[in-house]
């Protein structure tokens, strides 16, 4: 069975191997070249209110991780997140993704986050159908908005109203 928890310094190095991979060879991510640990050190160490970092572990194997953070810099967004979720291939399809948000979903609810954002790179019926069982609810598309592997991309974004 799949625990879902905090995640530890002791899991940052499968967190960055996980998505290392999108990285390389996906498209939920626009970044090109994987961060440094000391990215995922910073996502951890947050202290605001509604930043959390999860992971899925099966075993002693970390499976999924997600994460909340600021959706835009400026004071006002405070009290809305940007979340996303990252499983490796083998724990796709079998509700890990669904697990990890309904944690991190009861978690800021319970730091009084308002809003929560989540975008997602076209095509990802996969990501599309977690955020809609979730109550995510479409909110628009941003078209052609980044490029990777030598094509444009849309990405499309979504919103839960946690309030």
């Amino acid at each position: 069975m799949t625990d879902v928890r905090p995640a530890t310094e002791a899991h940052l190095p499968a967190i960055k191997a996980i998505y290392d991979v999108e990285v390389r060879t996906g498209i939920s991510t626009f970044a090109t070249e994987p961060p440094c640990l000391d990215y995922w050190r910073e996502r951890l160490e947050s202290t605001h209110p509604g930043d959390h970092v999860l992971v899925a572990v099966d075993g002693d194997d970390v499976v999924g991780y997600a994460y909340s953070g600021s959706y835009r810099p400026r004071e006002a967004y405070a009290q809305t997140r940007e979340t996303s979720v990252y499983l490796s291939s083998g724990a796709r399809g079998g509700g890990v993704g669904r697990r990890l948000y309904d944690e991190l979903l009861r978690r800021l609810r319970a730091d009084g986050v308002r809003l929560v954002v989540a975008v997602i790179a076209l095509p990802n019926p996969g990501s599309q159908g977690l955020h809609r069982a979730c109550g995510f609810e479409r909110a628009g598309v941003l078209h052609e908005v980044g490029r990777k592997f030598d094509r444009w991309i849309d990405t499309e974004l979504w919103e839960l109203r946690l309030t």
